[in-house]
């Protein structure tokens, strides 16, 4: 049995990247609990089929509900495309009807109509995100006139977590990406990174991306959307505790967690290891 008490916001990733997401949140909502949940032990998702990447999110999500969360989000871009309609629609009713899961495709796609003057937009996400479409039907749905072009970055995710961002061995895979979805639709003014490691990219991203192209990088775009979330939702808004506190979970080893989180927040984190399945 769930407990009904209030408690904190579950933030959920398959790794690191979903500590991004978390930090877009807490600059703007930094009143608030919130439980973070990475799934280290089994990233990537990017390469995983649609059920493999359904079954770990939703044991994740599960185990966030059991923990006290009524609101999860998804802050990875891959769980978002590849399990979020089937637990709102399957699960969510089993579980408990007055939870929710939501996921970051969503809010930014909602913004791109208004950041877009050309209405040609790129994507740079995991091999996952980009088969699954989830943006290109996301955005058709709001905005039918906007050109969508995705290109899938293998190798982004590893440069990122290997610490190797800044290096000049990432110049390459940086640049390659860069060059073939500019060659897809060279009128792209807009550019989504569809994945929440990217944005520790964008000095090499700038380097390479032509002038004058918008790089969207989606924690502030989440955290506006949860913070409009909670106003048309202060039923939920109310079951989440406020004493701005974060606690960190790890499927891998804390030790490796720690080292990993100080790439994404700058900051020395207390984590506790646990298993999913």
């Amino acid at each position: 049995m769930l407990s009904a008490a209030p408690g904190p916001i579950g933030i959920f990733d398959s790794g690191y990247g979903g500590l991004t997401i978390l930090h877009g949140i807490r600059q703007l909502l930094p009143q608030y609990d919130y439980l973070y949940l990475g799934d280290n032990a089994r990233t990537p998702y990017g390469t995983r089929s649609f059920d493999v990447v359904y079954e770990f999110t939703r044991q994740a999500v599960t185990r966030l509900f059991e923990l006290g969360c009524h609101l999860v989000i998804l802050g990875c871009n891959t769980a978002s495309a590849k399990a979020l309609r089937s637990i709102q629609q399957n699960d969510l009713p089993r579980l408990d009807p007055s939870r929710r899961v939501l996921g970051v495709i969503r809010p930014t796609a909602e913004v791109i109509g208004s950041l877009t003057q050309s209405r040609h937009v790129g994507i740079f996400a995991t091999e996952g995100t980009i088969k699954s479409e989830s943006y290109n039907m996301e955005i058709h749905k709001l905005f039918p006139d906007i050109q969508v072009s995705g290109v899938a970055c293998p190798f982004w995710v590893p440069l990122v977590e290997y610490n190797e961002a800044d290096s000049p061995g990432a110049d390459y895979f940086v640049k390659k990406r860069i060059d073939q979805l500019m060659l897809m639709d060279p009128d792209i003014d807009t550019v989504i990174l569809g994945c929440t490691h990217y944005p520790l990219l964008l000095p090499k991203i700038h380097k390479y991306i032509p002038r004058g192209i918008r790089i969207v990088a989606q924690g502030e775009y989440v955290a506006t959307a949860l913070q409009q979330y909670f106003v048309n939702h202060p039923d939920m808004e109310a079951r989440c505790t406020k004493e701005g506190q974060v606690h960190y979970l790890t499927t891998e080893n804390a030790d490796k967690f720690r080292e990993s989180a100080q790439l994404f927040l700058h900051e020395t984190v207390d984590v506790e290891t646990i298993t999913l399945g």
